[in-house]
């Protein structure tokens, strides 16, 4: 192999282990060590182009994540840890930390969430003349919307369902739980989104006392809850990925509106 395509390959790894979480002297100096046995720590220095006055704190992160080890002779040398074993590793470390730190969020979040209930209660004290609409643009908000109306409802649930989906309603356990528990819950899907999978699954929510029927068509997205509150999803017509924009509502006229265009649409609709 040329020096020349060597350095290609060098650069092109150095860059590699950034990606995975290295900061630039610690990848450079993992590559050296990878080709030699051992080396010194002022020796790795100049060899990785790392200043001096820096290379202990690199070995010791480079030790601390496992990339690297100490051969304890008459003086610390060090070396690589084997690739195979030394990435893994490190991944594993770095997933389980994330998950931890994912796990401590949500717990904080779910705290805080009950603590700032009262505030925002307090701020919406003095209600503006379009305060029972609402509109709502990301994707995990909808879906956060859409699963606390759904885990309250008490009566009926209703729903032209078709993709894209911030929450799949046949991917979605509190349908099934409020089917079993006694609400009333129908949803019209659009024909050309039924594959082999949610056919699978309507067996289930049909044995839960969930009615489902289908429809060639569905002008928009409709979750309808209590005949009261809801939300409907329109396609943003400009963008060339598919987006929705969803309004959520807390309207007596607009639930009884958009029940009546369910209906309509549920009475053109077919069993499976």
């Amino acid at each position: 192999m040329s020096e020349e395509l060597a350095e290609v390959d060098f650069q092109r790894f150095w860059r590699r282990l950034q990606q995975l979480g290295l900061n630039a002297y610690e990848s450079r100096s993992y590559l050296v060590l990878l080709g030699h046995p051992k080396f010194k720590a002022l020796e790795l220095a100049a060899r990785a182009h790392v200043p001096r006055q820096k290379i202990y704190e690199v070995l010791d992160s480079l030790v601390e994540k496992g990339f690297a080890q100490v051969v304890q002779e008459k003086t610390k040398l060090f070396s690589a840890v084997e690739p195979s074993l030394a990435i893994p590793g490190y991944l594993g470390r770095k997933r389980q930390t994330l998950e931890q730190e994912l796990t401590d969020n949500g717990r904080a979040g779910t705290a805080l969430i009950d603590d700032l209930k009262a505030l925002y209660s307090e701020g919406q004290g003095g209600r503006g003349t379009l305060d029972f609409l609402r509109i709502v643009s990301e994707p995990a908000q909808t879906a956060a919307e859409y699963r606390r109306m759904l885990s309250e409802v008490k009566r009926e649930y209703l729903e032209f369902s078709r993709p894209p989906y911030a929450v799949d309603p046949l991917d979605e356990k509190l349908v099934k739980q409020a089917g079993s528990s006694g609400v009333a819950c129908r949803i019209l899907l659009e024909a050309s989104t039924l594959d082999d999978e949610h056919r699978q699954r309507l067996s289930e929510y049909m044995a839960a006392g969930v009615e489902v029927r289908i429809a060639d068509s569905l002008p928009m997205k409709l979750a309808l809850f209590d005949a009261e509150h809801g939300m409907i999803a329109l396609l943003d017509p400009v963008i060339t990925r598919p987006t929705w924009t969803a309004v959520v509502f807390h309207h007596d006229g607009m639930g009884e509106a958009m029940r009546g265009l369910f209906e309509d649409r549920w009475g053109r609709g077919r069993a499976l």
